[in-house]
């Protein structure tokens, strides 16, 4: 008799990481196709992975269905906050919050 194994015993993560000039002040960027986005002037190999894990998590909470945004709106959980009157990146905004205390 054999064991069945639940799911592979390594990590099968393929999220296309790029990086960009972003403006000045933003290290990252997780999109909802999934992709996410790094500063270009990010030369630190332990600030990139800083910055990747954390955007990991928002992309794991798009996954979820609890984070998505547009244009002028961040919807978290259903609820929409308008980007025109937050600082974005904050760390008192909720998905913002699940961000740092788990990358």
């Amino acid at each position: 008799m054999g064991f069945i194994m639940k799911g592979a015993p390594y990590s099968n993560d393929n999220t296309p990481i790029y990086s960009i000039n972003m403006e000045d002040g933003v290290l990252g960027k997780a999109n909802n196709n999934g992709t996410i986005v790094i500063n270009k002037d990010i030369k630190d190999p332990k600030k990139i992975q800083d910055v990747v894990d954390h955007e990991m998590v928002h992309i794991d909470q798009m996954k979820r269905g609890d984070l998505d945004y547009d244009d002028n709106n961040v919807i978290w959980k259903g609820k929409k906050y308008s980007r025109a009157s937050m600082e974005e990146g904050a760390k008192n905004l909720p998905w913002e919050k699940e961000a740092y205390q788990n990358a």
